[in-house]
């Protein structure tokens, strides 16, 4: 019998190693080493810690621990595999699924609403994100004292926009928000929330950001995933040839850099002064501080085929930087210095230019281009 132990766990690692249940059924993350015993999925250590906050769905233990057979035989029965198939039927297209980086309230509510709530398996209950209207109350961070203040918000596919108001018995909102240039993303350590999302959308051609929270995570994950299904069926009537996987990135979309770097002006005489840069994409934009409004002036970043490229250090006349590892961003009309605290801010910085550079420019990218209003 003392073998026992030790012959269900071999049998565990063979369940393992089958399709599906080498990476996480949560966030695909690989070599996960957790299972619930209760849904008969592996999950990795982030996703188990999710699994408890719901004890009456699900019961985990790592796959190191001794297992009796009923357990090893439950795992065995279900898997990743059969529990995507029952879990994850209805999952919309639109709908967003978190992965390993994502912040922790994203893939929690994952986990609940598929396991908790059964959303993907009764279509009636995505009506929240789905219906192609959506109104409520969030707070919004004020533009010019920095106060969160309850605003109401209603998101509405047939007139393209979100708009929020100032106030409750206002008839003309406060801002008009086109789905066509609308983008959303969590910002959780930025906003100070574990629910801040920052939105963001084009308005004279410049970007503006709002900084919005929900207490109710539920709330604030439905009201992204209806953003997202507003951009969906907006992208499928302005593309109407176009996959659903060739739509679905283009919903919603992280920065692929933020933080503090110090810049000079045109002239490279003026001092550097200490700035916060967000690249979204081929714009790069400054701020005084993380939670401005409005960008200080944005920088579009072509291909290397228009003749951008991107330096490591700056030209050898450059003085008042306190920070001495620089970058020099060479554009058509002018270049651009930038300077880091750290060798590894530099190296990533760098990193996140030459990505985009490197990829060539797409049609329309030509006409954002040609409009680009640089503020020095």
């Amino acid at each position: 019998m003392a073998e026992e132990p030790e012959g269900n766990n071999r049998l565990l690692q063979d369940v393992l190693v089958r399709p599906g249940n080498g990476t996480c059924a949560d966030c695909g993350n690989p070599e996960p080493e957790w299972a619930s015993l209760t849904l008969g999925v592996f999950v990795c250590q982030a996703c188990s810690l999710l699994h408890r906050s719901i004890p009456h769905i699900s019961r985990v233990k790592s796959v190191q621990e001794t297992w009796d057979a009923n357990e090893v035989e439950l795992v065995a029965s279900t898997g990743n595999n059969a529990a995507k198939a029952k879990y994850e039927q209805k999952v919309p297209a639109f709908y967003y699924r978190p992965i390993h980086s994502d912040c922790k309230m994203l893939r929690e509510q994952w986990i609940r609403a598929k396991y908790e709530r059964n959303e993907f398996e009764f279509i009636e209950k995505q009506e929240p994100y789905s219906a192609g209207y959506r109104e409520g109350f969030l707070w919004k961070r004020g533009r010019d004292n920095g106060q969160f203040l309850s605003r109401k918000f209603i998101l509405s596919e047939r007139e393209g926009a979100l708009k929020y108001f100032n106030k409750q018995d206002a008839r003309d909102p406060k801002a008009m928000m086109k789905i066509e240039t609308l983008n959303a993303t969590f910002q959780p350590a930025k906003i100070g929330n574990p629910c801040g999302l920052q939105i963001t959308y084009l308005r004279d051609n410049s970007t503006r950001n709002i900084f919005v929270y929900h207490s109710d995570a539920k709330e604030m994950v439905d009201w992204f995933n209806a953003i997202r299904a507003a951009r969906f069926h907006y992208l499928q009537v302005a593309f109407p040839g176009a996959s659903d996987e060739e739509l679905v990135p283009k919903l919603t979309r992280s920065f692929m850099k933020e933080g503090f770097m110090e810049k000079t002006g045109p002239k490279h005489t003026e001092g550097f002064k200490k700035r916060w840069f967000t690249m979204d994409d081929r714009r790069l934009m400054y701020f005084k501080d993380p939670l401005d409004a409005y960008a200080r002036g944005e920088v579009f970043i072509g291909s290397k085929e228009n003749s951008y490229t991107v330096l490591s250090g700056l030209p050898s006349s450059t003085q008042g930087h306190h920070w001495s590892h620089g970058i020099t961003i060479v554009t058509p009309d002018r270049k651009f210095l930038f300077a880091c605290e750290t060798e590894a801010e530099q190296r990533d910085w760098i990193s996140a230019f030459q990505r985009v550079i490197n990829r060539p420019m797409r049609p329309q990218e030509y006409a954002v281009e040609a409009h680009f209003k640089h503020k020095p």
